[in-house]
């Protein structure tokens, strides 16, 4: 496949791992935000094929995994409702709340669907007119356009039954949130290419100021992965402290304008609290005043849920960079796919879920 194939040449990412292991003097600790790239690391083995000297840990960069327990719980309740047809993308109905998950409510007879996106939500609120349709608006800013598109079409259509429950967050905050904790162990950052493919990467060179860390924007496939780590260690060998956009057939420092002018429209910036790490400042978004109307939280008043969460979880610490998923006493014993206790192990692309899937 074209710009595929490429990029899993093994020849060049052998040649790339070469000149990593020729280039590298001293250890380092790189870590990669995207859950997506985590799974393709673990997936084709990057991680074991890197000289010992680099070390990958694993960030906050499954939207899944850092979806509130709390916002779980709201959409478990509006879920249970009998007038509610409740939509959502499929990673987040085997998502633990509380007590229970999305399926466990759709066996026990909630009207709770799979949609592939926010417009098919938007055409189920059309055609059941009778019956309140709410979408489950997560992700980072690489799911938000499509998102705010389906908000500004239901205003446009003037729809009474469709609202949205958001839980959207921002990958810079998190970022800010890790560099400046005193336990922080993070000397690079691999950033996540799809969403610099919507908001550029102007966002991250006052971080790098800041934190002096250095960063490279990279893709999915092996070759950007490890590509990315080589310009990471570049930096980090020579003492140079910038940005490195590794992903330009995908990525511009701008990014798509149009897209983020659309975001800023419906979207405003909010505290945003992540499962597992805690309250993050400004790190996420939340519907306008003006679209209260298609506030889900709002419509059918579950804003003072009160979550509780697994004692043994580690979750938090993993998407720190702070353990391994293997460090958890929980993995694969009382913690698997099957009976996960936190997100990184059910979602596709949580940590835990990549280390039980691939054998770490």
């Amino acid at each position: 496949m074209k710009y595929v194939t490429e990029f899993r040449d093994v020849d060049l990412v052998k040649a790339a791992l070469g000149e990593i292991r020729r280039m590298v003097t001293r250890p380092w600790v790189l870590m990669e935000i995207c859950g997506g790239q985590t799974h393709s690391i673990v997936r084709h083995g990057l991680d074991q094929l890197l000289p010992p000297e680099i070390e990958l840990v694993h960030g906050p960069g499954c939207p899944v995994c850092v979806t509130p327990l709390e916002q779980i719980d709201r959409a478990l309740a509006i879920a249970s409702r009998p007038d509610v047809i409740f939509t959502s993308y499929g990673d987040m109905l085997r998502v633990p709340g509380s007590n229970i998950d999305l399926f466990s409510v759709r066996a026990q007879g909630g009207d709770v669907r799979v949609v592939y996106s926010p417009l098919d939500a938007l055409k189920i609120a059309q055609e059941n007119p009778h019956k309140q349709v709410v979408f489950f608006a997560i992700g980072f800013e690489t799911t938000a356009p499509p998102n705010v598109m389906a908000v500004q079409q239901a205003k446009a259509l003037g729809l009474k039954n469709f609202s949205v429950l958001v839980s959207h967050v921002r990958v810079p905050p998190a970022i800010h949130a890790i560099l400046g904790s005193p336990s922080n162990r993070v000397q690079g950052f691999l950033l996540a290419g799809h969403v610099c493919a919507v908001m550029g990467y102007w966002e991250y060179p006052p971080l790098v100021e800041k934190y002096r860390v250095p960063m490279a924007v990279t893709g999915f496939e092996p070759l950007d992965l490890v590509n990315g780590i080589l310009a990471t260690v570049r930096m980090l060998e020579a003492g140079s402290i910038e940005v490195n956009n590794a992903y330009g057939r995908a990525v511009t420092l701008d990014g798509n304008k149009p897209a983020q002018a659309m975001i800023q429209k419906v979207f405003m910036e909010c505290d945003r609290k992540w499962r597992g790490i805690g309250m993050i400042p400004m790190s996420g978004w939340c519907l306008r005043p003006e679209y209260d109307d298609f506030n889900a939280e709002k419509r059918f008043d579950v804003a003072d849920i009160t979550p509780q969460e697994s004692p043994l979880c580690i979750a938090g610490q993993i998407m720190q960079g702070l353990k391994k998923p293997h460090d958890c006493p929980a993995f694969g014993k009382e913690c698997s796919p099957e009976h996960p206790l936190g997100a990184t192990m059910v979602s596709s692309e949580g940590a835990c879920a990549a280390y039980f899937k691939y054998g770490r």
